[in-house]
């Protein structure tokens, strides 16, 4: 059985490879993107992706250029990544290196930053980038809750995942057309009222592509600021595409052992599979989860999502002595879970 990456993936890589060189030549520079951060007062873990833009992005024009296409959904999507492109993180006490995939993304822990509890800031760049500052949540290690939280129809309406519905909502919409699902910043706020300092994880997915637009639009609608663990949408060392539940399972995995010490509180909707994977997770790890909460699509979304009117049935039992709570927003949320959680 061989051990190369699948065909796809080669083939990916070898168009990257070709791309970057053509860019290069052209006077193309790196740029890093970074994202949110997270961890505790051992580790960090830096998430971001370095790629090349035109020399034209660094004048006025350019930027007030990029600044208004950034906002179509489509200008999201193109990008042209640095394939092991090397880069210096500075975070603390710590300064550290390393190599981008082929994707050209950046995901590095970093040990020993020596930074306490809160919101930190670090830096991140190339020999021939501008040095990029990220955020990063610093969980303190005596933290008990913690927050995991759905994207796509869960604080965002995207009608995902039908193909055609998902192109034109994430390509061709402006971000200002994009509606937050009522209720859940407010009751996010009010866990986060009750918990100061739980940790807060946004868990999709959606591309990496979209982190930008997402983080503005969280902003704009007021959502607590939480690291995002979303996937990239090409090929896979094994297949043609990723598995979003795969995704999921293995990213609470790494929560679970990243903070060993804090109890979930997972918050996804009934058009996707997100039910499933909370029970199998809440049935594998019942000292790792204190409540899954479920918002209800209308019929008319659970059409657009999935084609039927009815939930995506949940194979998985659901988990003794774990409640699951519904309610199709974030004020039905708020009011069934107030006494459990103890909300205001």
């Amino acid at each position: 059985m061989s051990n190369r990456p699948f065909i796809a993936a080669r083939l990916e890589l070898f168009l990257d490879k070709r791309l970057e060189q053509v860019f290069r030549a052209l006077g193309w520079r790196e740029r890093v993107i970074p994202y949110t951060a997270y961890g505790d007062e051992s580790f960090a873990r830096v998430l971001g992706r370095i790629v090349l833009s035109p020399a034209f992005a660094d004048t006025q024009l350019g930027r007030a250029t990029e600044e208004f296409l950034r906002r179509r959904g489509w200008r999201n999507f193109i990008t042209a990544p640095c394939v092991h492109a090397r880069y210096t993180i500075r975070l603390g006490d710590a300064e550290v290196t390393g190599t981008t995939d082929r994707g050209g993304y950046i995901d590095h822990r970093v040990r020993h930053h020596g930074l306490a509890a809160g919101w930190q800031v670090g830096s991140v760049q190339t020999e021939q980038s501008e040095r990029e500052s990220f955020g990063v949540q610093v969980v303190s290690s005596h933290a008990t809750f913690g927050l995991v939280s759905d994207i796509d129809d869960t604080i965002l309406s995207t009608m995902l995942p039908r193909p055609f519905i998902a192109a034109w909502n994430s390509f061709f919409r402006t971000e200002a057309a994009r509606q937050a699902i009522p209720g859940m910043a407010v009751f996010y706020d009010d866990l986060l009222g009750r918990h100061p300092g739980a940790a807060v994880m946004y868990l999709s997915t959606g591309a990496w592509n979209t982190h930008g637009f997402l983080k503005r639009f969280m902003r704009r609608h007021r959502y607590p600021e939480g690291a995002m663990l979303l996937t990239d949408w090409g090929p896979t060392n094994t297949g043609w595409f990723r598995s979003g539940q795969e995704h999921k399972r293995n990213a609470l995995l790494q929560l679970s052992v990243d903070f060993p010490g804090i109890q979930w509180l997972l918050v996804g909707d009934d058009g996707q599979h997100d039910l499933n994977v909370y029970s199998e997770f809440a049935a594998a790890n019942p000292d790792k989860v204190v409540a899954i909460a479920i918002r209800e699509l209308t019929p008319a979304e659970q059409i657009l999502a999935h084609g039927t009117t009815e939930p995506l049935a949940g194979d998985e039992p659901l988990p003794r002595d774990i409640p699951v709570f519904k309610a199709p927003d974030g004020r039905g949320l708020r009011r069934v879970t107030r006494e459990f959680l103890g909300l205001s």
